[in-house]
């Protein structure tokens, strides 16, 4: 008997089919005491190693864009500017079914006062010039600080907060009310530097 006629012989007596899987039904449901091909059954989609379940056990990404946290803007007409998060929309609105956020950023940086100047030019270098918009999360880049400063009555009507010009004017004289209250203090000295690239 030629080698091939052999191996097929053989395959038959152990109980394996033509493309190497074991025949269970002929072997009347047991499996064969040899250890040659063996074919498994495909796992079920609530086995732990299936795709489907493997999706279902995927941890949800933390929330990590929450008010109070500084952000650089990356697009239009304030990119590179320091901005903090106001108010987050997660699922997006009826006109900005995306998400993004409404940002309270620094247009005009304060300048640097020095012990020769007078109260009268100290106040106005320490200055600041705001902007509030809404932001796609894409343009802006979130960085490790937050800033604690209370926004809320900034923008506390919802989505539509800022759709006419007068509460938009409303809320961002709010806003630099605020930051130039923080600057005064001294504290996040970091927030009020301009950056340089």
């Amino acid at each position: 008997m030629g080698g091939w006629a052999a191996a097929s012989s053989w395959g038959r007596r152990r109980g394996v089919g033509p493309l190497g899987t074991v025949r269970w039904a002929e072997q009347g449901g047991r499996q064969p005491s040899g250890g040659c091909g063996v074919e498994r059954s495909r796992p079920s989609p609530t086995h732990p190693s299936s795709p489907a379940a493997a999706l279902q056990q995927q941890p949800k990404m933390v929330k990590f864009l929450k008010p109070g946290k500084a952000v650089i803007l990356l697009q239009g007409r304030f990119a590179g500017r320091k901005a903090v998060i106001v108010r987050v929309f997660e699922e997006g609105t009826r006109d900005r079914p995306y998400g993004h956020c409404l940002v309270a950023g620094l247009a005009k940086y304060p300048k640097k006062v020095i012990r020769k100047d007078s109260a009268k030019k100290t106040a106005k270098k320490s200055r600041v010039k705001c902007f509030i918009k809404l932001v796609n999360f894409t343009h802006i880049m979130p960085t490790r600080y937050t800033l604690d400063v209370d926004f809320k009555d900034v923008a506390s009507g919802g989505p539509d907060a800022l759709s006419t010009r007068d509460k938009k004017v409303a809320a961002c004289k709010a806003a630099k009310a605020r930051l130039e209250e923080r600057f005064k203090t001294g504290k996040n000295r970091w927030f009020f530097t301009k950056l340089r690239f």
